[in-house]
């Protein structure tokens, strides 16, 4: 579990690194790129209760049906300041819900949800990215840098239905958790102009991370290939991994929350 919010960081790093390597030519000061990211999903979550009961491990997907593929809109930002620096920023979020009769018993928080009963579930997470990228290589054809960067991540899960706290009858019963965690990135680009047109760039970003109250892991990779259709648009693919990991050490609970993203997206920019 502690591998989610390293999954977090290294995505946070990437996504920063992507502003200046991206899909943008070598002459452009400023994009603007909406994309729509359409990966397989595989999310675990373990909430474990300040009374010492320790939740279970469940797998979101297979234990309470969340959908385990979706399309995540995203929209990415940059603006080049001057020479080899560039500013980027990131968004994107996945909300998802569902319901299922449970295969086995669940702890979540304090609260057990027996084999059998129907428990309706929600997780929803929004992933906010901030970069600041130096071009060690930066001509005509080819770029590479590094970049420094933030990763605001939000998570909030829920669950509801009848279970039991402690030696207390069978009830309707509902336990929510929300967590924000801001956690610094670093990370690797580099881009390569094939033609007048055509370009090609990758990335990867990797970071491990005590923070306060959390622990992080974060692995980020992509290759992109872009075409600009005219001066001042462009369309392009690519193929993203994200693994993340959080571990929280809170006063009033304990838990544990990881994801990971593989999959294909597309995009449109716009560039000036």
């Amino acid at each position: 579990m502690k591998n989610v919010a390293l999954i977090a960081v290294s995505a946070a790093l990437s996504l920063g690194a992507a502003g200046a390597a991206n899909a943008q030519a070598m002459e452009d000061r400023y994009w603007l790129e909406v994309s729509a990211f359409k990966p397989d999903i595989e999310t675990h979550v373990q909430i474990s209760s300040p009374s010492g009961a320790i939740g279970t491990d469940v797998s979101l997907e297979s234990d309470l049906n969340l959908a385990d593929r979706e399309t995540l809109p995203a929209v990415f930002l940059g603006a080049r300041l001057g020479g080899r620096w560039s500013l980027t920023g990131e968004y994107f979020s996945l909300n998802r819900d569902g319901s299922k009769g449970l295969e086995r018993d669940i702890v979540f928080d304090d609260v057990v949800y027996p084999v059998g009963v129907t428990v309706s579930s929600r997780f929803d997470t929004s992933v906010y990215r901030a970069g600041l990228a130096y071009s060690f290589v930066r001509n005509d054809r080819a770029e590479i840098g590094a970049v420094l960067g933030a990763h605001v991540t939000s998570f909030d899960v829920e669950l509801n239905g009848q279970g039991y706290i402690g030696s207390a009858s069978l009830q309707a019963t509902r336990r929510q958790r929300d967590v924000l965690a801001p956690l610094p990135t670093i990370g690797l680009y580099g881009g390569y102009r094939v033609t007048r047109k055509l370009t090609v760039t990758g990335r990867f970003d990797y970071m491990s991370l005590g923070v306060g109250d959390y622990d992080g892991e974060l692995t980020n990779a992509q290759a992109t290939v872009s075409y600009r259709l005219f001066k001042n648009i462009g369309i392009g693919a690519a193929y993203r991994y994200v693994d993340y990991g959080l571990q929280i050490d809170k006063d009033k609970w304990k838990g544990d929350m990881s994801y990971q993203f593989s999959g294909p997206s597309i995009f449109l920019q716009l560039a000036f």
